[in-house]
């Protein structure tokens, strides 16, 4: 039998090139800045989360209350996610799109300007969102599950229908099975509250 080479060992544990790979290819980001509390969990074992930790696919992702997490996924995506909240790194590919599911809460999604798109689908207990490149927020806002778009477009489904946000404009859910309404110019006080509740 071929013995394999140790590099080296942490925590008393031994620890396998194989490994160490695995974990470099299951890295989607890292935390770029935190207040509070938050925590990741993956295969039943809880990490709490400070600045600089990584972040890995599957993972799913939690703030406390009173929190505000802000995650920076591959070169050009930040998600900053508010108190309460918690999504799962589903199949996120770096800076090649993938999927995310925010199971509750509110979230800031931003990419940069002149990224290059790619396919990334935001899915929520209310809606799928398709991102097109852009900035937007979604998550409770007035009472409803909002998404508004700051900059960019998205295109949001549920209950069979679809509209598309383009920059100014947002939707409502007003209950799980409902579908979006209308697409409509938000008042600065809504984005102004909806922002504040991610930064």
């Amino acid at each position: 039998m071929r013995r394999r080479e140790v590099i080296g060992l942490v925590g008393g544990a031994v620890v396998w090139p194989f490994a160490s790979r695995a974990a470099n290819e299951d890295k989607a980001g890292k935390v770029e800045e935190i207040q509070g509390e938050a925590f990741a969990q993956k295969d039943s074992v809880r990490r709490n989360l400070d600045r600089e930790a990584p972040l890995f696919i599957r993972d799913q992702v939690e703030t406390a209350a009173a929190s505000r997490l802000c995650m920076r996924l591959g070169r050009d995506t930040t998600l900053r996610l508010g108190e309460r909240a918690q999504l799962v790194l589903d199949r996120y590919l770096i800076d090649a799109g993938g999927e995310i599911n925010l199971v509750s809460g509110a979230m800031l999604f931003d990419r940069e300007k002149g990224s290059s798109p790619s396919p990334l689908q935001i899915r929520s207990p209310f809606a799928l969102i398709a991102v097109r490149g852009t900035r937007f927020f979604s998550g409770p806002s007035n009472g409803w599950f909002g998404v508004f778009v700051e900059r960019g477009s998205v295109s949001v489904s549920a209950a069979g229908q679809q509209v598309i946000l383009q920059a100014g404009e947002g939707t409502n859910i007003r209950w799980l099975g409902a579908a979006p309404t209308r697409p409509a110019r938000w008042r600065e006080p809504r984005i102004r509250a909806a922002l504040e509740s991610v930064t």
